[in-house]
C-alpha cells in the first residue's frame, strides 16, 4: 500500500504562477491623437503592437503665408486710419478727435506685434529718407508745432510737412514751413545716431538751421507787396559777409543742449514706428524716389552690448 502512494499524494497541489500579461495595454485615444502616432495589432502568432507614423496634412496657407497676409493688412489698416483722421494738418492743427486719435494707437499696436525686423538699428531698411505721417500729443514735435502755428491761422503760418533723411550715422530733420501763403521756407535739424541695443538709438542734437526764405511775388497780398520789396532791396545792400550768412541759412549750435533716446518698434520696408522714453509713437512712411539701402550697403556700427 505504501508502495501504492506517489509523490502527487504526498504533496499538496502547487499552481504554477500567474506571470504578468505581456500584451502591452491599449494607450487612451487622447495620447495617440497628441503624440500623432498610430497604434495597429497585427495578428501575427501572438499580439504584436507597431507604432506606424501618421502623416499630418495641413489644409489652407501655411502659418508664414497667414503672418505676413496679417501684417499686410494690419499696414493698410494704418494708413486707412491716418487717411480717416485728417493726416498730418489735422494732426498739427489739433482737429483729430480723441476717438481718432486712439484709433490710430490701437492699430499701431497691431502692426507693432507683427514687426519683421528683429534687429531694426543695424538693418538696411532703416536708412533713406522718411516723411512722418503721426506723432502723438506727448511728443516734442507736436508741443512745438502746437505751439507756434495752432495758435495762428493757416493763412499767417503753416507747417506743411516733415521729413527725416538717414543715413551714416545721422539724421537730418526738415520742417517745411509758409508764412502768409507766400512766403517759404525750411527749418533743419541735425542729429547724431549712437546704438544703445538691437532697437534702441540715442539721438543727440547737434545743429539747427533756418533756411532763407523764398517769395512768391504772385502770391504775395497787394498790401503787403511793398513792405516786401523794401525788405528785398535792404537785404541786397547789406555787406557781402552777412549777406552770404543770410544766404546760408541761420543757423543755431545745439551740441551738447539735447538728446533723448529712442527705440524702433517696427521697421519693414516702407514703415517707420519709433517710441520715445514715454512711449509716444512716431509713425513715418518712406518716400517715393528714397529706395530702402541694399544688404551691400554700409550700415552703423554694431553696437557693443
Amino acid at each position: 500500500m505504501a508502495a501504492a502512494m506517489t509523490l502527487g499524494s504526498i504533496l499538496p497541489a502547487i499552481s504554477p504562477p500567474r506571470l504578468p500579461s505581456l500584451s502591452p495595454s491599449p494607450l487612451p485615444e487622447k495620447s495617440r491623437r497628441d503624440a500623432g502616432l498610430s497604434l495597429r495589432r497585427h495578428r501575427r502568432g501572438s499580439g504584436r503592437w507597431t507604432a506606424m507614423v501618421q502623416q499630418q496634412t495641413f489644409q489652407g496657407p501655411s502659418a508664414a503665408y497667414a503672418r505676413e497676409m496679417e501684417r499686410l493688412s494690419a499696414k493698410e489698416s494704418l494708413l486707412l486710419a491716418f487717411k480717416d483722421a485728417g493726416g498730418f494738418q489735422s494732426l498739427i492743427s489739433g482737429q483729430a478727435t480723441e476717438l481718432q486719435r486712439i484709433d490710430v494707437n490701437e492699430r499701431i499696436v497691431s502692426l507693432e506685434r507683427l514687426n519683421p525686423t528683429a534687429r531694426p538699428t543695424t538693418s538696411p531698411f532703416l536708412e533713406g529718407r522718411w516723411n512722418f505721417e503721426w506723432f502723438s500729443a506727448g511728443s516734442p514735435a507736436s508741443f512745438a508745432a502746437r505751439f507756434l502755428f495752432q495758435r495762428s491761422p493757416a493763412t499767417l503760418a503753416n507747417l506743411l510737412g516733415m521729413d527725416i533723411l538717414l543715413k551714416d550715422g545721422y539724421s537730418k530733420i526738415t520742417a517745411n514751413l509758409r508764412f502768409l501763403n507766400s512766403i517759404e521756407s525750411k527749418f533743419l535739424l541735425t542729429t547724431k545716431l549712437s546704438l544703445e541695443g538691437p532697437t534702441r538709438m540715442k539721438e543727440e542734437y547737434v545743429e539747427g538751421t533756418l533756411e532763407t526764405p523764398t517769395v512768391s511775388q504772385e502770391a504775395v497780398p497787394e498790401q503787403l507787396r511793398g513792405a516786401v520789396g523794401q525788405a528785398t532791396n535792404a537785404l541786397q545792400q547789406l555787406p557781402a559777409p552777412i549777406k552770404d550768412a543770410f544766404a546760408n541759412g541761420l543757423k543755431i549750435p545745439l551740441s551738447g543742449a539735447f538728446e533723448r533716446m529712442f527705440m524702433i518698434s517696427y521697421l519693414d520696408e516702407e514703415i517707420l514706428i519709433t517710441r520715445d522714453s514715454a512711449g509716444a509713437p512716431d509713425v513715418l512712411t518712406r518716400l517715393e524716389g528714397s529706395p530702402a539701402s541694399s544688404a551691400t550697403d554700409p550700415m552703423m556700427s554694431e553696437y557693443v552690448s
